[in-house]
């Protein structure tokens, strides 16, 4: 059984066929889904479709791009959503220095507020890190010691990736394994222990090989674990079941067959 450990399903490229396609996954092997906070928006909509799907859980946090919409008004809004109990992270939050459509501080400062709402809630973060290696590295390193994490769609190199596995973080793999340019990610993967691998979709985008281009969903997993298990040359069975145990542990709240 495969874990989907970051989705966003409550993305409107999912608005015309949302239903039909989670209620599809049982039969294709797919065990529970954590559908991962993007704006202050979709916030709502997560929670609503954790409530109707049992296999489906919520990280909530508000991304880099989107945190000038937070104020503290929404920030005691948001404390009060993560206390949900199909809740089981907070994320994504931290740093996009690609776009820069929030400043650098804006980032910096909701980042921290966020982490430490983690803490708060003794829940694990979720890490968007684009173009912001060494400040990522530098707030993690002061706000977020002895916590879970995840470095989501891991983009650096492999000695970051080791720095981040001696903290005892995960590294989030998705669908970026499977393309022919992605030589510094599968140098990444061939070092990093699988037990410390989180495999990802980050549907709808992102989708792997031969797919990529098109909209992402959690069946294209597969594609990423075999990949993975080329890498490290093992199968593509011991990969999902590793990974899977990996999610469980990291997440905490999801038992087993959900579906």
């Amino acid at each position: 059984m495969i874990i989907d450990t970051h989705a966003h399903y409550d993305d409107e490229q999912f608005d015309p066929d949302r239903k039909e396609l989670l209620l599809s996954m049982e039969a294709q092997g797919v065990e529970a889904i954590i559908n991962i906070g993007s704006d202050y928006r979709s916030l709502e909509r997560i929670l609503r479709l954790t409530e109707e799907f049992p296999f489906l859980y919520g990280a909530m946090g508000v991304h880099p791009d989107a945190v000038g919409e937070l104020t503290e008004e929404r920030f005691t809004r948001l404390e009060a959503y993560v206390q949900h109990p199909k809740v089981v992270a907070v994320g994504e939050i931290g740093l996009d220095y690609h776009w820069n459509v929030e400043g650098k501080e804006t980032q910096k400062h909701w980042m921290i507020r966020q982490l430490e709402l983690a803490r708060r809630q003794q829940l694990p973060v979720v890490i968007h890190s684009r173009d912001a290696a060494a400040d990522t590295m530098e707030i993690m390193k002061r706000h977020g010691q002895g916590m879970k994490a995840v470095i989501h769609c891991y983009s650096y190199g492999r000695e970051q990736a080791e720095e981040y596995v001696r903290m005892g973080y995960q590294i989030g793999i998705g669908g970026v394994l499977t393309f022919k340019n992605a030589r510094k990610l599968k140098e990444t993967a061939a070092v990093i222990p699988l037990e410390r691998i989180l495999l990802e979709t980050d549907a709808p985008y992102l989708a792997p090989e031969p797919f990529r281009g098109k909209r992402n969903n959690s069946l294209y997993i597969s594609y990423v674990a075999e990949a993975l298990a080329q890498i490290k040359g093992i199968s593509a069975e011991a990969v999902l079941r590793q990974t899977r145990e990996n999610a469980r542990q990291f997440y905490g709240k999801i038992p087993g067959n959900q579906i």
